[in-house]
């Protein structure tokens, strides 16, 4: 197989990693160059993912397969231990049921086993079958079989398929097959070192011989039938079904899904589920949050300025940078460290649970009248955590104009940057209400998806509808403290990374526009903010916001910063008004209150209908820069740019009218 590992960009890990530490020891995210590649395949909720994450150690690395848009995940796997130890290089393929692909990722994972010279094929394929849906799992390896290829099996789920009675002889299956097959609980880590044993046999083994076909390869029913069939035979000797298993009996898991996923009761239970994520995280993480104000306010604030001046850089542009840009504008962002790693956590225990796909069910029918198929929710479920992995994994989709609208419609999901902006706003003028309040961005969300959807189709795309959902749930499962915190750290990562990056970027350039004077004979870096650079451009924006009530500069110039990070909404407010009274800019709570003196004045008195609508196209306008580069990536400029200008509209309308009604009832 043609070694991509040592070449591919490296991004953040996948928000569902997890970590195997017998295998992590001194693994990268690549494998040497040249190292042996071996390809995991299988269907998708098989617990491929999780297998990938169990071998490699989470450390992961994703990037467009060569010629292709469509993403791949690669990591270091290391076999056996000591001095004997191989890295070979694993390579997640897409899921797939079989060879015969619908959609791009399919199409992709075809390729790389099977339609490529046999020198550029894996040097093993690991299949990941799921015991509890054997005969389904299963059929890929027909096919596989009848090509050159060293195959391994890993069998997961099979503690569900004995819930449900039925007891696989691995063994026996191994026969059947012609390949070796493993027993693995990726999430606990048993049966990896066995499965890591036999991938490095079956590398040291010659290619086998393609099974025989008792069917006419060129009749394609005919081909399926006889795979179904030899499927079904080695199912029938290795699974067993328990005594007292005769008809298959309704688990608790069943039970559970007629509510969760009932038409009427599931949309509700999955609104009151969100609103208690809310407000545990409003009201649980306010303490701690309250008190890293206080630390960056006070502590850090007052060691900075004394380090500064003891190096002579007291009173100096560098003491500005540092303690009005960087201290006040990422230190406050740090200060929603409690917030978003709570926020983490609870969603991070929905998924591990299981409820999450449920969720999928639940909006089918919102898919369908917007003209989506039903499995376009999840990559605008992976919108709330963040857009841009959302807009990459539209590709999925296997119809291009499906493809085109879900990427148009992810930058209105509410993505988790959003979120501090939402806490900051809604803790300074409702602080009893807050987790209501972002209870309610993220119902709005989901209507402007709708919305939205609905307006796109009736003009653009008119004819085109969407099919049901069909979708594997998996079972429900007691979430693991291992999982669960290491997916929520993985996160916590990436916000404290752009915290680090993009944020320590934003600061520095609003910085430098707020030294440079435009008005006054103040001289660079002492000019107060009304008088500067930035405070003049974001003026000249203001008279459109005007109309919605936050019309103020130190307001629009937060949006216009907001373009480059969500955060940065934060970190700019942070810095502007610490630098208009350089003595009293850190001071616990002073940011509330400017922000409060600010949309009074904006708003003529009216603060709240001009904080709802100020929320409001923060929800809806541009996320950011990497957004924008993401959707031209993936559907081109000119869809990128129409979809732009539909989220500002959209934002500006929607915040216009949210305060002109507010203003009338208040």
């Amino acid at each position: 197989m043609t070694r991509h590992g040592a070449g591919a960009p490296a991004v953040p890990p996948s928000p569902n990693a997890t970590t195997c530490p017998c295998h992590a020891d001194g693994a990268s995210a690549h494998a040497v160059l040249g190292s042996p590649e071996i390809a995991l395949v299988g269907a998708p909720n098989v617990g491929k993912s999780t297998v990938f994450n169990a071998l490699t150690g989470a450390r992961r690395s994703v990037g467009n397969w060569s010629g292709t848009t469509v993403e791949v995940g690669r990591g270091a796997w290391v076999l056996g231990h000591g001095d004997g130890a191989l890295e070979v290089s694993l390579v997640d393929l897409p899921g797939a049921y079989s060879l015969d692909p619908a959609s791009p990722d399919e199409e992709l994972t075809r390729r790389l086993l099977v339609d490529v010279p046999p020198e550029d094929r894996p040097d093993v394929v690991v299949v990941v079958a799921d015991a509890a849906h054997l005969s389904r799992s299963l059929y890929i390896v027909a096919q596989l079989r009848e090509y050159p290829l060293r195959l391994v099996v890993a069998l997961t789920m099979t503690d569900l398929a004995s819930r449900r009675g039925v007891h696989v002889d691995a063994g026996r299956l191994a026969e059947d097959l012609g390949v070796p097959v493993v027993v693995v609980d990726p999430r606990r880590r048993h049966g990896v070192d066995e499965l890591a044993r036999e991938v490095e046999v079956a590398l040291g083994s010659p290619l086998p011989t393609p099974r025989l076909l008792d069917a006419d390869t060129s009749d394609d029913l005919a081909l399926a039938d006889e795979r179904f069939a030899w499927v079904a035979a080695a199912v029938d000797l290795a699974a067993v079904r328990l005594q007292g298993y005769g008809v298959r009996r309704s688990t608790w898991s069943d039970r559970i899904d007629r509510w969760v996923t009932a038409p009427g009761l599931g949309p509700v239970i999955f609104l009151a589920t969100m609103f208690v994520v809310f407000q545990l995280t409003t009201r649980v993480a306010a303490p701690l949050q309250s008190a890293l104000d206080s630390l960056f306010s006070g502590p850090v604030t007052t060691g900075a300025s004394a380090m500064l001046g003891g190096l002579g850089l007291g009173d100096t542009p560098v003491q500005g940078l540092v303690v009005d840009g960087l201290v006040a504008g990422v230190g406050m962002l740090l200060t929603f460290l409690p917030v978003m790693s709570l926020m983490f956590v609870l969603l991070s225990v929905l998924e591990d649970s299981g409820y999450m796909a449920r969720a999928a069910v639940v909006t089918d029918r919102m898919m369908r009248l917007i003209g989506l198929p039903g499995r376009a929710f999840l990559p605008l479920v992976v919108g709330f955590g963040c857009n841009v992995p959302a807009i990459s994994a539209t590709r999925a989709l296997p119809d291009a104009r499906h493809r085109i609208l879900t990427a148009l419609l992810v930058p209105f999901t509410s993505c988790s940057a959003r979120l501090t902006v939402y806490v900051l706003v809604a803790t300074t003028f409702v602080p009893d209400h807050a987790g209501l309040v972002v209870f309610g961005m993220y119902v709005v969300s989901i209507l402007l998806v709708v919305l939205v959807g609905l307006g796109m189709r009736a003009t653009l795309w008119r004819t085109m509808g969407g099919e049901p959902l069909m979708i594997d749930l998996p079972p429900y499962q007691r979430p693991t403290v291992r999982v669960v915190g290491m997916v929520s750290w993985l996160r916590v990562k990436g916000f404290l990374r752009t915290a680090g990056g993009i944020i320590v970027a934003a600061v520095t350039v609003v910085w430098v526009l707020q030294s440079v004077p435009v008005r006054g004979d103040a001289s660079f870096a002492e000019v107060p903010p009304a008088d500067s650079l930035y405070a003049a451009t974001a003026e000249s924006f203001s008279p459109v916001f005007a109309p919605a009530g936050f019309g103020e500069w130190q307001t629009t110039g937060a949006l216009m910063v907001g373009l480059v990070a969500k955060e940065a909404v934060v970190s700019s407010w942070a810095q502007t008004y610490a630098s208009a009274e350089p003595g009293r800019g850190s001071e616990p709570g002073r940011l509330a209150q400017e922000l409060r003196d600010a949309f009074a004045h904006s708003s003529g008195g009216h603060s709240i209908p001009a904080v709802l609508a100020f929320l409001v196209f923060v929800l809806a306008y541009t996320p950011c820069v990497a957004t924008l580069a993401a959707q031209t990536r993936e559907i081109g400029v000119r869809w990128t740019a129409l979809g732009m200008g539909v989220q500002l509209s959209v934002a500006w309308l929607l915040a216009v009218t949210v305060f002109q009604v507010g203003r009338l009832l208040t």
